[in-house]
């Protein structure tokens, strides 16, 4: 990366001095300098030089074949040899990609005795299960996995390749396209293959105000996260065809790591995982202390429902990061979702206002929450959701 002043347009008027954050500029006889040891390219002098005075030019790497990449790889994320729910979305998209692009679908896990990943996988449209098996990648590891992964695209050269948007996907896949000097895109809720035959990755920015649609036209692999729940369940295979497996041995030279698992301590919810929950029962600020959760807690076990929360909630210290729904949580899709004494600000509404029915409980009238609400209860929900639990536990009872 380089830095110039173009002389004919430079007529000394100082301006980029005062944008430069590093005191890197001086004019000299109405001509700009600039001190490259000082010059961190931030662009600052560059979007305020009224005359396009000065660049910054970027040195592309070497033009590669992008034709002899082909394939489509789906991260096999497992826990235990159990793999993650958002893998089997991943095959759906994977396999539309694939078919798209005429090529195959592939599997790829890491792990250690993987044989019940692999057959759970034999019922899906997948053409290849790529197992790398052993004692080292029994426990994830971001170093391992990402050195791992990234020697195989080197060698196998799949054309894109997708992972959920997970703790685990998105803290190696970041790690792989950094070594590969490729792009990624995080946290994406769509797919496709334009008509250019590239993959056309679409993501929510900007508070989620807008939908990107981001390319990447010269490096490969193409690379992206996926949230879950944004794409439906692939169904089982129905012609009856297994996909081969390829049993690839890592490299031992890959398996080395600056951290070491001392133990690893289980979280035991009283609830379930809201990412899998038909029904969320969420907090915010507006329930004022953390022991009132018990509320949101006897509401949500009344409903055989998850206990989620706002990030305010999540960062005062009253709840657990592992319910926090939004941008910077997770993205759930329940069937029933009540938010109780949370305002609505557009992060959290990113991640949840895909919900099929949505219940907003606040004493702001005008609070946004309200605008994606199919109800809204205006009012204390401290007050409410003791009412709601009782009303549950009534019609329960009745049914019963």
């Amino acid at each position: 990366m380089s830095i110039r002043v173009i002389e004919d347009k430079c007529n000394g008027c100082a301006l980029c001095i005062k944008a430069c954050p590093t005191g890197a500029i001086e004019v000299n006889e109405k001509l700009a300098t600039i001190e490259l040891d000082k010059c961190n390219f931030c662009g600052s002098c560059v979007s305020t030089c009224r005359f396009r005075a000065i660049t910054i030019e970027i040195e592309k790497q070497a033009k590669e074949d992008l034709s002899q990449y082909s394939g489509v790889w789906v991260f096999g994320e497992q826990w235990r040899g159990e793999l993650a729910p958002v893998v089997f979305e991943l095959i759906t998209a994977g396999r539309e990609l694939a078919d798209a692009r005429k090529s195959e679908l592939s599997v790829i896990i890491l792990g250690d005795n993987l044989a019940r990943a692999s057959e759970e996988l034999s019922d899906y449209p997948v053409d290849k299960v790529i197992l790398c098996e052993a004692p080292e990648l029994a426990d994830y590891d971001p170093e391992r996995y990402s050195r791992i992964v990234s020697d195989l695209c080197r060698d196998l050269k799949p054309e894109i390749v997708l992972a959920g948007a997970t703790t685990t996907g998105r803290s190696f896949l970041s790690r792989v396209a950094v070594q590969l000097y490729t792009g990624l895109t995080a946290d994406c809720t769509s797919l496709k293959i334009g008509e250019d035959g590239l993959l056309h990755q679409i993501r929510p920015a900007f508070g989620g105000n807008i939908m990107a649609e981001i390319v990447c036209p010269y490096t490969r692999p193409q690379m992206a996260t996926v949230r879950h729940k944004v794409i439906p369940m692939s169904p089982k295979s129905s012609n009856g065809r297994r996909p081969e497996i390829v049993k690839l041995d890592p490299k031992p030279q890959l398996f080395g790591s600056r951290s070491k698992i001392l133990e690893f301590i289980e979280q035991m919810e009283s609830t379930v995982n809201i990412v899998d929950a038909d029904v969320i029962v969420s907090g915010g600020r507006g329930i004022q202390a953390p022991d009132n959760f018990a509320l949101i807690e006897e509401l949500a076990r009344s409903l055989g429902g998850a206990v989620g929360a706002s990030r305010a909630a999540v960062d005062a210290g009253w709840i657990p990061y592992s319910h926090q729904v939004g941008q910077t949580g997770k993205t759930v899709c329940p069937k029933l979702y009540i938010a109780c004494g949370i305002s609505g600000a557009v992060q959290h509404l990113a991640g949840m206002s895909s919900s099929d029915t949505i219940i907003a409980i606040n004493k702001d009238p005008n609070a946004p929450i309200f605008q994606v609400a199919d109800f809204g209860l205006v009012g204390d929900c401290l007050e409410i959701v003791p009412l709601l639990t009782k009303k549950v536990a009534s019609l329960r009872g009745v049914r019963n």
